[in-house]
């Protein structure tokens, strides 16, 4: 049997216990990280795109280093855009950013609103560890 486990990184437990979803979930070596916004310290979405985007990453980052996962591993990438014709280029500012190559698959959604009201952006990513 393979393993599996919620991933739950430190100062997210009141989310899963709340909400009743895992911010990521291992099973063997493959990582599947839920959707991340970029919000700040108090759950408020930033005024830029650019600022929020960062926010997504570095949650994205923090969410995957809980797992023993780097951005390096990322194997696939979705994204869901509220406004993608406006804020594209700050996306991409931000995803060069952080991603390098080898580059993963990527896809990109766009959509009328996200679970937090003014949120432009969602990241959703799987990893797959290196052995």
């Amino acid at each position: 049997m393979t393993d599996r486990k919620p991933i739950i990184p430190e100062g997210s437990e009141a989310g899963y216990e709340r909400f009743h979803f895992a911010p990521a979930f291992q099973v063997g070596n493959t990582i599947y990280v839920s959707g991340v916004i970029g919000t700040g310290a108090d759950g408020s979405v930033p005024d830029t795109a650019d600022e929020e985007f960062a926010l997504a990453f570095a949650g994205l980052k923090a969410t995957l280093e809980a797992a023993g996962a780097t951005m390096a591993e990322i194997v696939e990438l979705t994204t869901f855009h509220t406004d993608m014709p406006a804020t594209l280029g700050s996306f991409m500012k931000a995803k060069d950013t952080v991603i390098s190559e080898p580059y993963p698959a990527w896809t990109a959604i766009g959509c009328t609103a996200l679970a937090i009201p003014g949120a432009r952006l969602e990241v959703k990513a799987t990893a797959v560890l290196k052995d």
